[in-house]
């Protein structure tokens, strides 16, 4: 498949999707699955109807399965798609930050590839999912952690990366970074940047660019001028209205081509 490339400043002036700051009314319940030994939360938004649906997995950011994670699982089910948030930090106890670390400097990729892979198979398994039609996405962390999902896991059908800081650098007990992995992708791309973001940056835009193209692998890059890291999030203070409400319209349009087999639009 030839790589579908496209640096696109958005035309900002135009409100395609409008995204209210208020929370989604989908069904929605708290499951759990074992996953090495451990119990993992995950938070499950379904649409109204008859299934099965396509699915996606709502990766993480920072805060964890937080009010906007499970507010943006809950607008992917309110867009016609089973969307899951496994709880990431399920392994780290209060013995582990009592020296002051953060939840996010205890994750491991091995172990986040083990609980993404897990979440896939629970959705697989669910009767109200379509198992051949399943997509990732995620924002912040959940940026990082959706190119690595991508890489390791053949089942994903289509990906969308938010902001996706450090992927060129392992963490834990991972020998490779995500950014050393991207042979394994087998999937479309869509990956959303904020233009003065420093982390990923322009420049880090730039080498994901030129090792997906010299992979062969089909993406779509977009940057959103004026906006920075977080911009999808409405509660934190980089929230982007214009960058969240163009970027939101393009990742379901790319889930729907993908998901669904929607006409490109």
């Amino acid at each position: 498949m030839v790589p579908l490339i496209l640096f696109a400043k958005s035309h900002l002036s135009v409100v395609v999707w409008g995204i209210p700051c208020t929370e989604s009314h989908m069904p929605s319940s708290e499951e759990k699955i074992v996953v090495d030994g451990h119990d993992m939360d995950l938070y499950l938004s379904v649409p109204s109807g008859d299934g099965p649906f396509p699915a996606v997995v709502v990766s993480q950011h920072g805060g964890g399965v937080d009010t906007f994670i499970r507010e943006m699982t809950g607008r992917l089910a309110e867009a016609g798609f089973a969307a899951c948030a496994p709880n990431l930090y399920h392994r780290i106890t209060d013995d582990m930050l009592a020296d002051g670390s953060r939840s996010i400097q205890h994750l491991s990729d091995p172990d986040i590839v083990a609980d993404i892979n897990a979440t896939v198979a629970f959705l697989q398994g669910h009767p109200a999912v379509d198992s051949e039609q399943i997509g990732v996405t995620g924002f912040c962390l959940g940026g990082r952690i959706t190119w690595l999902a991508a890489c390791a896991n053949p089942h994903f059908k289509a990906a969308v990366p938010y902001y996706g800081g450090n992927i060129m650098v392992p963490w834990g007990k991972a020998e490779k970074s995500p950014f050393e992995l991207a042979a394994g992708i087998s999937c479309p791309i869509l990956f959303h940047f904020g233009e003065i973001d420093a982390n990923p940056s322009q420049e880090d835009m730039g080498k994901l660019d030129t090792e997906l193209t010299r992979l062969g692998k089909p993406h779509r890059f977009f940057t959103y001028p004026g906006a920075d890291h977080a911009f999808m999030d409405y509660t934190a203070a980089r929230h982007h209205r214009e960058a969240s409400q163009v970027s939101w319209s393009r990742t379901l349009d790319f889930f729907a081509t993908h998901l669904k087999g929607a006409a490109v639009r």
